[in-house]
């Protein structure tokens, strides 16, 4: 296996530099394998158990794209923000679909490289690698866009923090996040059971306490009455037209950015057939709770109307309702969420490098364990790289101008990575149509889904053409395809022929 970040969460990983020869059959004496990979002090250690994995996985339908990009989504799109959510859920759960059949048709497959150097070769593997990486970075400076945002919230009115204090306290959070991903990965597992717990609990209460407003015809002193009609009471489901129905799949885009990662991580437990499939069908309901019930309750108790576009609508719900200590404590939720983003964006960069190190696409430096068998080097190469954004915000003092960019670079890069796991179904179906035959989690729809999902993941990459702020990030994204493409031809293709050579005794 080449790319460890779906287990980071830890799949034991062979000392010898060995090519992507995934088809090979599965090594069956497993006790005695999972043994030597823990015991060894240069393998990733398995130390997440499952109630982590469990926790981990609902918390990841709850990110920052939810709590802070709803707001500029709601102010784009207006109620038809709930359509747009269903419309992105119904493709990603064919996606995953798509992923979970791949995985469970051969469980050597361990992650998107993996998938992609067997069905499509050794470039498309390498740009996936390496774009998924970038993308995770790209999620924490995002990220560090959004804690800035939160924290604005303890300021007066006239205040902000400087240019200088945004770059100190974004520098302060990646510092924070490094420290505790150099301990152990089972810190990182319980810190972020414990994230995820929190925001499944604010979810569920912030729809309990709405749903009382609601019918209770709760009225905020000045403010009007809680009521469903809230939601199409001003100008319909679709105020904003067609266009600002259109505009407003980026940032819900962006909120489902890492929802691939449920079906990898489910693949490395010890009952695939089980918890893969298990994962993978309830992403339909955490979809419509979390993302469509919420909303459709803040918009009840706050017309859509009144929710500013630069601040999370899970905060002003409470502060409109003139419940200020319940927005105090949701503006710490919130915050608490996009740290575990961040938290988990580094786990993930540093595992996603180690792997690459070992199949020979990265330094070999980063191939390297720590005496606590953590990719140390991987994880300040990632937090490097993060801390970038820290001066980014010194360029960039609006934070929502700051999140927008990040967030619609990460988007690109995500868009080409879920379209090459279509791909890789498709080539899957037509190079392994046995494997189909006897599958027992086939994606409906097949190959034509295959292609309506393509499809539309083409439609949102043109979207991001309509707004001027995503137009800047659709115009630099090619330099990162004249990276990859110097680098593959310059730097991995000669040691990969290199390694065929020796391989077969030229």
């Amino acid at each position: 296996m080449k790319l460890h970040l779906q287990s980071g969460f830890q799949e034991e990983i062979r000392s010898d530099e060995r090519g992507p020869d995934v088809k090979k059959e599965p090594n069956m004496n497993t006790a005695s394998s999972k043994d030597d990979a823990s015991s060894s002090p240069h393998e990733l250690q398995r130390k997440l158990s499952n109630r982590h994995l469990q926790l981990i996985a609902i918390g990841g339908a709850i990110g920052t794209g939810l709590f802070m990009g709803s707001g500029k989504t709601i102010a784009l799109a207006g109620p038809s923000i709930l359509f747009i959510y269903m419309i992105i859920g119904a493709m990603f759960f064919f996606l995953m679909r798509a992923l979970g059949e791949i995985l469970l048709s051969n469980l050597h497959y361990k992650s998107f490289i993996d998938m992609a150097h067997d069905l499509i070769g050794p470039g498309a593997g390498y740009y996936i690698g390496w774009s998924y990486w970038l993308g995770w970075i790209l999620v924490g400076i995002a990220d560090l866009a959004a804690i800035i945002n939160y924290l604005n919230f303890w300021l007066p009115p006239d205040m902000a923090f400087t240019p200088m204090g945004q770059a100190m306290i974004s520098a302060g959070c990646v510092l924070l996040v490094l420290g505790i991903n150099l301990l152990t990965v089972k810190l990182f597992g319980e810190i972020e059971f414990w994230f995820a717990l929190i925001k499944i609990l604010a979810i569920l209460g912030l729809i309990a306490i709405g749903g009382y407003m609601i019918f209770s015809d709760f009225q905020a002193p000045g403010g009007s009455a809680a009521s469903l009609t809230n939601v199409w009471a001003y100008d319909g489901m679709f105020p904003k037209g067609t266009m600002g129905f259109l505009a407003g799949f980026q940032i819900a885009m962006f909120a489902f950015v890492g929802v691939e990662l449920l079906g990898t991580m489910a693949a490395e437990t010890k009952d695939p057939e089980k918890n893969l499939p298990k994962a993978v069908n309830a992403i339909p309901t955490r979809i419509i709770l979390f993302y469509v019930l919420s909303l459709l309750v803040i918009m009840s108790v706050t017309p859509w109307v009144e929710i500013p576009a630069d601040q999370s609508p899970f905060v002003t719900l409470f502060l409109h309702a003139g419940i200020p200590v319940s927005a105090i404590i949701m503006n710490l939720v919130v915050l608490s969420s996009v740290m575990s983003s961040m938290n988990s964006g580094v786990f993930s960069t540093s595992r996603m490098l180690f792997g690459l190190a070992r199949d020979g696409q990265a330094p070999q430096a980063l191939a390297e364990l720590s005496s606590r068998a953590v990719p140390a080097k991987g994880l300040l190469f990632s937090c490097a790289f993060i801390m970038a954004g820290a001066a980014f915000q010194y360029f960039v003092p609006n934070t929502m101008e700051a999140f927008t960019l990040a967030s619609s670079l990460c988007v690109i890069l995500f868009i080409s990575i879920w379209g090459l796991i279509m791909v890789c179904y498709i080539r899957y179906r037509k190079q392994q149509p046995e494997k189909h035959a006897t599958s027992t989690f086939k994606m409906p729809g097949g190959i034509w889904m295959s292609y309506l999902v393509l499809i539309f993941l083409f439609f949102a990459l043109v979207i991001l053409s309509l707004e001027a702020d995503t137009m800047k990030a659709l115009m630099i994204s090619p330099l990162w395809l004249v990276i990859l493409f110097t680098t593959y031809h310059t730097l991995y293709k000669p040691r990969l022929r290199k390694r065929q050579q020796i391989l077969s005794g030229e």
